[in-house]
């Protein structure tokens, strides 16, 4: 199973990120710009947290409260779930899934280094798997 190294060198390094003082109408319009499902939270050069899809309908929607006037700071999620690059991509999964979470930074010490969502590490599944069938196939008809 690949490493999350290995993840991030074919899915890329980029990182959104905003500040926990910016609104969640700012961190919103980030997120549908780049079409992603979460930022990360940067304060100090450290990351802070993480805004999702999920904060925004639970803690602005269902709370009848409003994006434009509240700060990411009051919504973010500030335990961090967080994997190590030489993390496999079967251990992501599975910490993600303990978690019940859908995106998660990789990150030395303090250093983001990237972040993935569930459908990257489904996808680096699949195409791991395709990867061995045709292998096998070779193997058989060889």
């Amino acid at each position: 199973m690949p490493s999350l190294w290995q993840l991030l060198a074919s899915k890329g390094s980029q990182v959104w990120s905003i500040s926990p003082d910016a609104t969640v109408f700012a961190g919103l319009t980030l997120m549908a710009e780049k079409n992603i499902g979460a930022l990360l939270i940067i304060e100090h050069d450290r990351p802070v947290g993480i805004m999702s899809e999920r904060d925004y309908a639970r803690k602005i929607i269902l709370e009848g409260r409003s994006s434009r006037d509240t700060k990411v700071r009051s919504i973010m999620t500030t335990r961090l779930v967080r994997a190590q690059p030489s993390d496999s991509v079967e251990h992501a999964m599975a910490l993600m899934t303990q978690e019940r979470i859908r995106h998660l930074p990789i990150m030395e010490g303090d250093t983001v280094l990237g972040l993935v969502s569930i459908g990257d590490l489904v996808k680096a599944m699949i195409d791991q798997q395709q990867f061995r069938i045709e292998q096998l196939e070779r193997y058989i008809t060889t």
